[in-house]
């Protein structure tokens, strides 16, 4: 196994770790940035105000996209084990 293959094989998986992260950290940056022009148009300054509601909309968000997640992972470990004579030759 050279490095390019290596390097290959690693610039996947961290492109399958940021195309399984980016739907929840979207969607948490969404509800802080909402929570945040909120607390500043009522200004309160409770700096914890933020948490529940990012926890929750994570939360609700894994559960809408959690299936597309695990299949993108599932897919990304198929293909490395599929392909495990290559590797330790």
């Amino acid at each position: 196994m050279t490095t390019n293959e290596v390097t290959a094989i690693a610039g996947q998986a961290i492109y399958t770790i940021i195309k399984c992260a980016a739907p929840m950290l979207l969607v948490s940056l969404c509800v802080g940035l909402i929570v945040s022009i909120f607390q500043t148009v009522t200004s309160i300054q409770e700096q914890t105000l933020t948490f529940v509601p990012k926890v929750l909309a994570i939360f609700l968000s894994l559960i809408i996209m959690g299936h597309w997640v695990l299949n993108n992972m599932v897919e990304f470990m198929t293909s490395l084990w599929s392909d495990f004579n290559l590797y330790i030759r």
